[in-house]
């Protein structure tokens, strides 16, 4: 059985950008456009700065899925906030391999301050997808 908006009790946390993407987050909510109620938020400077065990922490208290909204090209802490911020995703999926838990409970994207609806699409598909997956097991 399905619950009303959360998708069978998936939770998310996603770690957004205090000037970039929280923004964006915020025009979610004032455009009254909808995403699970399960996804909470930590607001951070900058992607770049996000540390693994962070992200594994997440997930050992119980959260199904992390989602980064990234700054991209838009950081204004650095030009290099994109290569550092997938640096980190790529050793965080290692790390998730190396215990036996599916890589693709981490994503991140870039989300700039008015995208809002990629927001909404991303943290809805990530939790569809988990979902999913967890009727499969």
């Amino acid at each position: 059985m399905t619950d009303a908006g959360g998708r069978d009790g998936v939770s998310i946390l996603v770690f957004s950008t205090e000037k970039i993407s929280d923004p964006a987050i915020d025009l979610a909510g004032l455009l009254k456009q909808h995403y699970p109620p399960t996804v909470d938020t930590i607001s951070v400077p900058c992607s770049g700065g996000i540390k693994p065990r962070w992200i594994m922490r997440a997930f050992e208290r119980g959260f199904d899925g992390v989602f980064i909204a990234a700054d991209g090209t838009d950081c204004p802490y650095g030009e290099s906030c994109a290569e550092k911020t997938a640096e980190i995703v790529r050793r965080t999926q290692e790390m998730m391999k190396e215990r036996g838990m599916d890589p693709a409970r981490l994503r991140m994207a870039a989300i700039c301050s008015v995208c809002s609806e990629t927001f909404v699409k991303m943290v809805t598909s990530l939790t569809d997808a988990l979902a999913g997956a967890r009727k499969q097991t």
